[in-house]
């Protein structure tokens, strides 16, 4: 139990780590009106998952996208989140809130489809469950995005009412 704790205030400092330059460069740009991110992109990275049924730290990975609705704050995303043992397939419904040119933070849910064995789990979880996000994302380049996210799965676990979170951290293409 120490050892998920302390993975889980890791897990919140690196967090908290990457956010903090993309929400203080906002200031900067206090000058400017700015839509935010524009363009889709897909990806990959990096997920953790500081809880699941067997109070273990999960690490594994993940591959992400972005479809951009033109004229709107909204984004369909699709999220895939694998580790040596099970997968997670999520589409995902986003509300987009532009804080500084070419960044984003983001809000949004879904639903996380486990693909493999039921008796193990995937970085979120071990059964079929919704899930909501919470996300930054900013273009460093032209084509090229950083993204972070946390996804929180309700009753995520078979025989078990546990919530499931996995953190994301990753890079994409932006097209």
């Amino acid at each position: 139990m120490k050892f998920a704790l302390k993975s889980i205030a890791t897990v919140s400092l690196f967090s908290a780590l990457t956010v903090l330059p993309i929400l203080s460069s906002a200031e900067l740009a206090s000058a400017q009106t700015a839509r935010g991110m524009t363009g889709s992109y897909v990806g990959a990275g990096v997920s953790v998952s500081p809880t699941n049924s067997d109070d273990d730290q999960i690490l594994g990975g993940n591959v992400q996208g972005r479809l951009d609705i033109q004229e709107l704050p909204v984004s369909l995303r699709a999220a895939y989140l694998f580790n040596g043992d099970n997968s997670a397939l999520m589409p995902i419904l986003s509300y987009d809130i532009g804080i500084a040119p070419n960044t984003n933070l983001y809000v949004g849910g879904g639903y996380s489809f486990v693909l493999g064995n039921e008796n193990t789990a995937s970085p979120l979880g071990n059964q079929n469950a919704p899930f909501v996000t919470l996300g930054a994302e900013t273009a460093v380049q032209r084509n090229v995005v950083l993204y972070s996210d946390v996804k929180v799965g309700f009753d995520a676990y078979r025989n078990s009412s546990d919530t499931a979170v996995s953190v994301q951290v990753g890079g994409a293409y932006r097209f």
